[in-house]
């Protein structure tokens, strides 16, 4: 009976292979992923950090829906030659979803640093109004 080893002298390479699959869908996650954004919520609205460097203002699209703030942008890519390229480019959108709705006329955008800061105070309450029937 011959038992054939070479199986065993592959194992390493397929190893390698199914490894990098998982390297490869990292990366897919973390662009998916892209960019990244802090949602905070006090007593008197939202505050959404995006974190943008790279990115020109004129590039930026904030648009605010019933419940949602939508934000596109596109980070062109920098001319040149690259050995690594780690800031992807290209264009991105993320969707953050409000729970209350929002006074419009008062949201506000800042974008310092490389990280743009829009603020959303929360529609105030309507308050119940009581009804008088009349006889």
């Amino acid at each position: 009976m011959v038992i054939d080893f070479n199986s065993l002298y592959e194992m390493p390479k397929e190893m390698d292979r199914i490894l990098e699959m998982f390297r490869n869908s990292s990366a897919m996650q973390r662009r998916n992923s892209y960019p990244m954004v802090n949602v905070g919520e006090n007593d008197t609205g939202y505050i959404v950090d995006v974190c943008i460097p790279g990115v020109s203002i004129e590039d930026l699209d904030l648009t605010l829906t019933a419940r949602s703030l939508v934000i596109k942008a596109e980070r062109k890519s920098p001319e040149g030659r690259y050995f690594r390229q780690e800031r992807l480019a290209g264009s991105f959108q993320r969707i953050i979803t409000l729970n209350v709705p929002v006074a419009r006329d008062k949201v506000t955008a800042k974008c310092e640093n490389g990280i743009l800061r829009v603020t959303l105070p929360k529609e105030e309450e309507i308050k119940p109004h009581r009804i008088s029937i009349e006889q």
